[in-house]
């Protein structure tokens, strides 16, 4: 019966390899490069695993290395990613008029990481919805801006490859160059569209619908008054803390912006290698935290960080885990306190393959981007292109698993119960 169980899991990772698979060989393709342009089996391996992951970070650059039809699948890619391979499926499955069994609809259950198999069908469907709401009114808004700087057909491929990337979360451009919105830093409409497309791709769709659904916010699941609450004090702590850190170099829309895509867009309106020491740090805490469950953003997520901070609390004065006038389980502790040491875990093992491989850069270059990858953001100071082929693999591993998770990557080949047979307990000092 357990293997059972989690063989869900396993091919929710299955699936996701196999389209990483199947983009790299598409990007490898002659007709996917630009003319006089050709991608390795290694970059176009990283591209597509970062496409397929959401994430952005790019050993090659989108806009002049790949043609129509490579950009064609590297937005096929993030939309796959973003939507989620079994979301995907369960799509076409609706659409041929099938009927879903038990085992696909624990299989759904997995994927898009719910608690209840409840009306899975109707979930999927407002999932689609929701996606090409927001990302045909991203397209059509981000048209105003580009339209005034490209011609019109490429106006708008490029309005429709952007808003697929900011709703998802994904932070790739096609813009040319590595300048992401740079060259748009002062444009204030392009800003506000692409942040408002990311922060919305971000609170998860069970939240967004659940915000639509009419009722008063009193009434909300605890899960999305969580993740309002957090995501409000993220974007406001991370503005004001970059305005503080940057100075005069930065706007308040340079600021808000970024503390936007930090979490796990990875869009850039600054040169991010140009970022003072201090706010690199602002930077890499808030990519850590990241969106929130049920979203196409990554991180360990912005419940698991309220919850580890109401605990410590509890903690400190003595009181129980609540919020919102609600007891947290001990199950949710539990389970916050081990994604977040495991995605520690997994970030300073890979800072520590790559750093051995990589003497020429700094520590903190090398830290950055691993967060970045780890918590699919995106952002870079620089140095991904000049990667080595074994340091992008193991940047490439690590976007893979921030993407799945760690803790789902660990235990899909677990079939064991938990024993029957428990040790006497003792106590050990801590602090």
């Amino acid at each position: 019966m357990k293997s059972k169980r989690l063989k869900p899991r396993r091919m929710v990772v299955l699936g996701f390899l196999s389209i990483i698979l199947l983009g790299t060989v598409l990007l490898m393709l002659p007709i996917s490069a630009a003319a006089g342009k050709s991608v390795s089996f290694v970059d176009s391996l990283f591209t597509s695993t970062s496409a397929v992951c959401v994430t952005g970070l790019v050993s090659v650059d989108a806009g002049t290395t790949f043609s129509f039809f490579g950009q064609v699948v590297l937005a096929a890619l993030i939309q796959i990613g973003g939507l989620g391979i079994t979301s995907i499926g369960v799509i076409v499955i609706l659409t041929a008029g099938g009927r879903f069994g038990i085992g696909k609809q624990r299989l759904i259950k997995e994927s898009l990481n719910l608690s209840s198999g409840k009306g899975l069908t109707a979930v999927v469907r407002a999932v689609l919805y929701v996606t090409v709401a927001f990302e045909l009114v991203g397209a059509a808004a981000s048209y105003l801006s580009f339209s005034q700087d490209f011609a019109r057909t490429d106006a708008i491929g490029i309005s429709l490859f952007h808003s697929i990337a900011a709703f998802n979360n994904a932070g790739f451009d096609i813009l040319g160059d590595f300048q992401s919105l740079i060259n748009y830093s002062s444009d204030v409409w392009l800003c506000l569209v692409t942040s408002g497309l990311i922060i919305f791709g971000g609170l998860g769709f069970f939240v967004i619908s659940e915000m639509a659904s009419g009722k008063s916010p009193r009434r909300w699941s605890l899960h999305t008054k969580v993740v309002i609450a957090t995501t409000f004090f993220l974007l406001l702590g991370g503005t004001l803390l970059l305005k503080c850190t940057e100075g005069s170099s930065f706007t308040w829309l340079d600021a808000f912006f970024q503390s936007v895509s930090a979490r796990t867009a990875g869009f850039a309106s600054v040169d991010i290698g140009a970022v003072s020491k201090s706010g690199l740090l602002v930077l890499m805490v808030l990519m850590f935290i990241g969106a929130s469950p049920g979203s196409t953003g990554g991180g360990v997520k912005t419940t698991t960080f309220f919850v580890l901070c109401r605990k410590a609390n509890s903690v400190i004065f003595n009181r129980h885990c609540t919020a919102f006038r609600r007891k947290l389980p001990e199950t949710v502790v539990t389970k916050a306190f081990t994604v977040f040491t495991m995605a520690v875990s997994v970030i300073i093992l890979s800072t520590f393959l790559v750093s051995m491989l990589e003497p020429e850069f700094t520590f903190q270059q090398i830290f950055f981007e691993i967060i970045s990858g780890y918590a699919t953001t995106g952002l870079s100071t620089g140095i991904t292109p000049s990667l080595c082929a074994a340091s992008k693999i193991i940047i490439s591993v690590t976007m893979f698993v921030g993407r799945l998770g760690p803790l789902t990557i660990a235990t899909i080949w677990l079939n064991r119960d938990v024993p029957a047979v428990t040790y006497s307990e003792e106590d050990v000092t801590i602090g």
